[in-house]
């Protein structure tokens, strides 16, 4: 009998956000599941680790249950690196972050809680791949999803990832009749143009909410917003090494 793969499961909405709960039923058809991760929100944290403050894992499911489940008070990051160094006794052969509420496509990988955490596990040398969701309502239907998170994970468990890749996975917002297929393309070059809602607390004191737009600026059709834009499920390989070696040459014939 072939041993299962062990498959270490997180996000950065939480651990009783449904995009979790939906993905620890896939992955628990793959393999044996280990959960480890934050006890609160904790999207747009980017890479952020804690250094400053204590943290603390709580096990939250019962000692004869089949999935073992941890609530960690850190970030995304943290929930791994706890996960890898004091929880599994074993590196386990993939982890998956998410499925995230919202979209983790283009310059919103650079952000996201749910990527960082899946880039932690590639610094570990841990197969790892992040799933998004374009829609941010907490009671997103993840159903349509379910079949390609599974094929997908199990692609990646058979032919493994090329050394520092991880995968940004994100889903359209459609039903799954309306799926074209997976593509695997190019983070689109798109920013956003931010704006800080300025107001007052009732003792006078002034506060901000962070708002924007996201400015897609790319018009090439190998791009992740393009195939999310036309009902496709985009695959971006990304990378941790953030070295601009196409600049090397050029920075190295500078009078420095």
């Amino acid at each position: 009998m072939l041993k299962k793969p062990l498959i270490l499961v997180t996000n950065d909405d939480g651990i009783n956000a449904p995009g979790i709960r939906a993905l620890i039923e896939v992955m628990s058809e793959i393999g044996d599941v280990v959960v480890v991760a934050p006890d609160s929100p904790q999207s747009a944290m980017g890479h952020a680790i804690t250094i400053n403050s204590t943290l603390y894992i709580n096990k939250i499911s019962k000692d004869n249950a089949l999935i073992e489940e941890y609530s960690c008070s850190g970030t995304p990051v943290d929930c791994v690196k706890i996960a890898v160094n004091e929880i599994l006794k074993q590196k386990p052969d993939l982890c998956v972050s998410g499925i995230n509420h919202g979209s983790n496509s283009s310059i919103n990988v650079i952000y996201s809680g749910t990527m960082s955490a899946a880039v932690e596990a590639g610094i570990e040398g841990i197969p790892a791949i992040g799933f998004s969701l374009l829609d941010y309502n907490w009671n997103a239907n993840f159903e349509p999803v379910k079949s390609f998170v599974k094929k997908i994970a199990t692609q990646v468990l058979v032919n493994k990832l090329p050394d520092g890749v991880i995968l940004n996975v994100n889903f359209p917002k459609v039903e799954e009749s309306e799926i074209k297929g997976i593509r695997v393309c190019r983070q689109a070059k798109a920013l956003w143009q931010e704006r800080f809602d300025k107001r007052q607390t009732p003792m006078g004191k002034d506060y901000y909410w962070l708002t924007g737009e996201f400015v897609n600026l790319d018009k090439g059709e190998d791009t992740d917003e393009w195939a999310l834009a036309h009902h496709y499920i985009s695959v971006v390989p990304v990378q941790f090494d953030l070295t601009a070696h196409h600049a090397i040459q050029t920075i190295t014939n500078w009078d420095i």
